[in-house]
């Protein structure tokens, strides 16, 4: 093999590129990220309120001291004790419930039961197909013996 008959990279590129599942791929993405600023947003501005009504308006405030009692600076930091901020991934599994639930519901759902609508109408489709195809074959079949049968009868 020659290096005439290596395809050049760029046009491997180019068709990498274009399949249609590396466009649906970033598509896909690009719909993800937007849709996680809406979950997001969901969460920051519905969620964390009505939870703040019981306590702090912010999920991320809420934690607990596990050892000793806990000291923070004035940067933030934790100097003395181990401090556990459940506020936070309380927060990030609401987020990600909501994100589960909104894909499921409206995304593999409504897709599941389009695509069993499909194949029912393919199973369909093939079964009228093979019958008229079982059909054809008897009339052909009839025919058959129907031309046949005048020449077996005149040579007896």
């Amino acid at each position: 093999m020659t290096d005439n008959d290596k395809p050049s990279l760029l046009a491997g590129f180019k068709e990498f590129i274009t399949r249609g599942n590396v466009i649906d791929l970033a598509v896909a993405v690009v719909i993800g990220a937007a849709f996680t600023n809406v979950v997001n947003s969901v969460v920051n501005g519905v969620i964390n309120p009505l939870v703040g009504a019981f306590g702090t308006k912010d999920l991320a405030g809420y934690s607990s001291c596990l050892k000793g009692p806990c000291v923070v600076n004035d940067k933030g930091e934790v100097t003395s004790g181990i401090h556990i901020l459940w506020g936070s991934v309380l927060s990030a599994v609401l987020t990600f419930l909501i994100t589960a639930a909104v894909v499921y519901f409206l995304m593999v759902v409504p897709m599941s039961r389009y695509l069993a609508r499909q194949a029912k109408k393919r199973r369909h489709s093939e079964v009228e197909e093979k019958a008229a195809e079982l059909e054809e074959i008897t009339l052909l079949r009839d025919i058959r013996d129907a031309l046949v049968a005048p020449r077996g009868e005149g040579r007896g």
